[in-house]
């Protein structure tokens, strides 16, 4: 038996790896590679006119300049990403209160499956446009000439147009919000529909509030969720800097802006130096968040 069940479970590894093998070189030929490439560049010299093929640290000692002078302040570089980091942690949170809910309305209070499909569907419906057009109509909305000032005048609300409602930090979280709350509908909503429900009537049954069952049953299994739903919105605000730009007017600064920055003046290796700063901050936090669930049950 022993004889006869290795070279089935070899013949079903070799297997397994073959029908692997295309995805893995899709894999390495559009990220690895890639990502290797601009580890490498990031070490490359370079002056106004070309990238010179030497090692050298000057990219990364160009990106934290000064730092040590601007103690115990903050440098430009460090501003940035400290200003990038809260920018994530309003969307993460926005993000998360409003996803859950409506994550938890569709698992527990829509009873069919069919509408349950149906309104997750419609939370699909802003992405039937592109990021662009969807920050850009944001603008008549909220623009100083816009909708909601005319109202608000109109209804005698404001005597001025307000002026914070865009080219702010409000709307450039506002968009992200619109942007990124249905990446963290949909995981949650997997792990809430993951959920056996006699675990929850068996709370109930012991006497739990709604509330007790919500911290003590409901939010440690729907963790999984959670997680990675805060991977694909913390990631995408800190490599972002289109929303940044639109919705910010150009006047706030972003860890994904100074990539851009730099790629606009042809200088190369320093983008490819803070594309690999921005890689390995996000890699932390990344490994911070599954260090607190193992995420692997869900995928």
């Amino acid at each position: 038996m022993i004889t006869d069940a290795a070279p089935a479970r070899r013949h079903l590894a070799i297997s397994a790896r073959l029908q692997a093998l295309p995805l893995g070189l899709v894999f390495a030929a559009f990220f690895v590679l890639p990502l290797v490439l601009v580890v490498v560049v990031s070490f490359w010299d370079y002056n106004d006119y070309q990238i010179i093929p030497s090692f050298t640290l000057r990219s990364y000692t160009e990106s934290f300049e000064g730092c040590l002078d601007e103690l115990p302040g903050l440098c430009t570089i460090f501003r940035t990403y400290a200003s990038t980091a809260r920018f994530c942690a309003i969307v993460w949170a926005l993000t998360l209160v409003i996803g859950f809910t409506v994550a938890y309305f569709l698992a527990f209070h829509v009873r069919s499956s069919l509408w349950q499909m149906v309104l997750a569907l419609v939370c699909t419906i802003p992405f039937w446009t592109s990021n662009v057009i969807r920050m850009i109509s944001w603008i008549p909305l909220l623009g100083r000439n816009g909708l909601v000032n005319g109202g608000l005048q109109t209804l005698h609300l404001m005597d001025r147009p307000v002026e914070w409602l865009l080219y702010s930090d409000f709307s450039v979280v506002l968009a992200f919000v619109h942007l990124l709350t249905f990446f963290m509908v949909v995981p949650i909503l997997n792990s809430l529909l993951r959920i056996d429900r006699s675990l929850i009537e068996a709370a109930y049954d012991a006497g739990a509030s709604g509330r007790q069952t919500l911290w003590t049953v409901v939010l440690p299994l729907a963790k999984p969720g959670i997680v990675i739903g805060s991977i694909f919105v913390v990631t995408i605000v800190m490599g972002d800097f289109v929303t940044f730009g639109v919705m910010g007017g150009q006047q706030i600064a972003s860890a994904g802006k100074i990539i851009e920055t730099r790629l606009a003046a042809l200088q190369f290796p320093p983008a490819a130096a803070n594309a690999v700063i921005l890689l390995a901050i996000t890699l932390i936090i990344i490994r911070v968040l599954t260090r607190i669930v193992d995420i692997r049950r869900e995928l």
